[in-house]
């Protein structure tokens, strides 16, 4: 018997109709609701032409209504491809160019940009949501179970999520079924779990890894956005016995919990992870979660969990991100890069051999992470072996923020760097050689520069004027070691 994300939602509809399954800004959904939508959803997309062995993109901010579409192509064996709702349109077709779907399926707030990409690339395009033609045409579907085709197997894939590289380029990271299901697996015995909120977007892998969590535990998962009040009401409301953040939203948390009355002795497990987390910062998520086991989390799309540190460590091993979790095992090469094999790391990049046989060898994945391991196996993530930019939770290139901001009249020369910052991990700065004749340019000035081309994220946060930008005698790359210790003297 194959390990099948779709079968999820057939069982524990089976199991628990009535249980909450999902709820976002005041919807909500039951698992029975859920699969049932879900099977009115494929039905609607065998329709068309759609099935197995496809690739569906989706474009949209955080609704309840991309859950039934997530579930649907789980059940059909199509791939699943998110795409964030922050990219300006041209950046969006890069991606959706990648994934090479069959369909691309989008909220209103992009809806015009959706179709001239589809015209574009020639991919149809339907609207998502209440009056949107894909919810007409499942509307008129029944709501009976949906059988998986015959040659759906657990090592097909089952989500393309899109990360940016060194380039900046685009890479479509494979999930298959069974990864899916063994990263979420809650273990044998199906004890209560109790609500969790996810302040995760809807395109990131953190939202859906979450919510699979919860859905195979038979429990109910809270997208809440990344507004600490509207955490805090979710947390109330559903009476969360979990929540997951990245650094900078659990500041946000913290903050909105000292100036108001929330009720937090519900949260047993309080979860962080994706950047830098200082033992400051820990001790405050518990003295403002006094019932939560406080924990630490390290990964990456690509891997899955490599590292955790449990709440009992949480001061006695300050700046680790823990040992190696469950499935993982993890080394550190002689340049001092940490590589991590496991059952469940991804299976490539779609349509990129070049970047998955660097990234994959001898199965081993190599993280990018500089790292040390104390002789008790705890490790701590020291720097990037390469140029990407952690911001967030979110990744970005140098290279590709350095070629727009580029064009900027007053900019003869730049290079683009990640400095360390409490609330973001890191933010991007852009390292500025002035053009004679022109004042500096400020932060919003550039930002402004980036609007429509750059998603926020990508865009810089700070500015640093320098005389000049240390390159490469040879190829006249940047030297972005010699320009950190610069900027950073």
């Amino acid at each position: 018997m194959d390990l099948l994300v779709g079968d999820v939602f057939r069982n524990a509809a089976r199991a628990v109709p009535g249980r909450l399954a999902v709820a976002h800004d005041g919807k909500e959904m039951t698992f029975g609701q859920l699969d049932r939508r879900a099977n009115q959803v494929a039905r609607a997309l065998i329709a068309i032409g759609t099935g197995y062995g496809d690739r569906i993109v989706s474009w949209s901010s955080t609704s309840l209504d991309v859950v039934p579409v997530f579930a649907a192509v789980a059940k059909l064996g199509a791939a699943f491809a998110p795409a964030s709702p922050l990219l300006g349109e041209a950046e969006a077709a890069d991606m959706i160019a990648s994934a090479q779907p069959s369909l691309l399926v989008a909220d209103d707030d992009r809806l015009d940009m959706a179709v001239r990409i589809g015209k574009q690339l020639g991919v149809p395009v339907l609207p998502i949501g209440p009056g949107g033609m894909l919810a007409d045409a499942a509307d008129e579907q029944p709501d009976s179970d949906v059988p998986g085709p015959e040659a759906l197997r657990e090592t097909d894939t089952h989500v393309l999520f899109f990360t940016s590289g060194s380039t900046g380029r685009p890479k479509g990271v494979v999930l298959s079924h069974r990864t899916n299901m063994l990263r979420t697996h809650p273990g044998a015995q199906l004890e209560p779990r109790g609500a969790l909120v996810s302040p995760y977007p809807l395109f990131h892998m953190g939202a859906w890894t979450l919510a699979l969590q919860q859905w195979q535990a038979r429990d109910a998962v809270i997208f809440s956005g990344s507004d600490a009040g509207a955490i805090c009401r979710a947390i109330t409301q559903y009476r969360a016995a979990r929540l997951n953040a990245i650094p900078g939203v659990w500041r946000r948390v913290l903050a909105h919990v000292a100036e108001h009355a929330v009720d937090t002795g519900t949260v047993r497990f309080a979860d962080t992870g994706t950047s830098a987390t200082p033992p400051e910062l820990l001790n405050a998520i518990a003295a403002a979660f006094p019932n939560a086991q406080v924990r630490v989390f390290y990964g990456a799309t690509e891997s899955g969990a490599v590292a955790s540190l449990e709440h009992a460590d949480m001061n006695r091993k300050p700046g680790s991100c823990g040992t190696a979790a469950p499935f993982a095992e993890v080394r550190i090469d002689e340049n001092g890069e940490l590589w991590a094999r496991s059952v469940v790391l991804f299976d490539g990049y779609y349509g990129n051999e070049e970047a998955t046989d660097a990234a994959l060898v001898d199965g081993w994945y190599r993280t990018g992470d500089l790292a040390e391991m104390d002789d008790e196996g705890y490790l701590s993530i020291i720097g990037r072996a390469r140029d990407v930019i952690r911001t967030g939770g979110e990744t970005v290139a140098p290279s590709e923020v350095e070629e727009v901001l580029r064009s900027e009249p007053s900019i003869a020369d730049v290079a683009v760097v990640g400095l360390h910052d409490d609330t973001w991990g890191e933010v991007v700065c852009a390292a500025v050689v002035v053009r004679p004749g022109h004042d500096a340019p400020t932060v919003e000035a550039l930002r402004a520069h980036c609007g429509g081309r750059l998603a926020g994220f990508k865009q810089p946060r700070r500015v640093a004027i320098v005389d000049e930008i240390p390159r490469t005698g040879g190829n006249g790359n940047v030297q972005r070691g010699v320009l950190m210790e610069r900027l950073l003297a």
